[in-house]
């Protein structure tokens, strides 16, 4: 446990390490899963990988799968614990203009009930087929993007 965590100022390496405590669900080489202490309800989870990655992208693919592979074991285990949960969302905020305040990886699992305030305020937009279509192929391009942080 720890050997992985790189950043001895980042909390949640040092969670990893031990340094933190927490409430730990799940841990393997790769994955930690604990509960965090600002839940949005009982039983909200935060799953990160044991090496200090800032956003999806600074892993690769097949630590990335795992990550969401854990996610999908501890969704199961949330709904079958007997914690209120009648859904989930799972949510992940990759950079600060998503949101994200702790700058290691992690996913939330977050029970849901049909009560409770929860709420993701969006302001959804249309988008022309041609807009769209000019979208998807913006992106196309950017898979085949070979370096730094392009690499498919």
């Amino acid at each position: 446990m720890g050997w992985f965590a790189t950043d001895p100022t980042c909390t949640f390496c040092g969670i990893v390490a031990g340094r933190v405590r927490a409430s730990r669900v799940y841990e393997d080489p790769q994955v930690l899963a604990f509960m965090d202490i600002h839940p949005a309800a009982p039983g909200d989870l935060l799953v990160i990988p044991t090496v200090h990655a800032t956003g999806l992208q600074d892993i690769d693919e097949t630590l990335a799968a795992h990550l969401f592979r854990v996610v999908h074991l501890l969704v199961r285990g949330l709904r079958r614990s007997g914690l209120p949960c009648e859904g989930v969302n799972v949510f992940l905020a990759d950079g600060e203009a998503a949101d994200q305040t702790v700058f290691h990886l992690h996913v939330h699992v977050f029970p849901r009930t049909t009560d409770d305030r929860f709420r993701l305020e969006v302001r959804w937009q249309e988008r022309s087929r041609a807009d769209l279509d000019d979208d998807a192929a913006r992106i196309r391009a950017g898979l085949t993007l070979r370096g730094p942080d392009r690499s498919p």
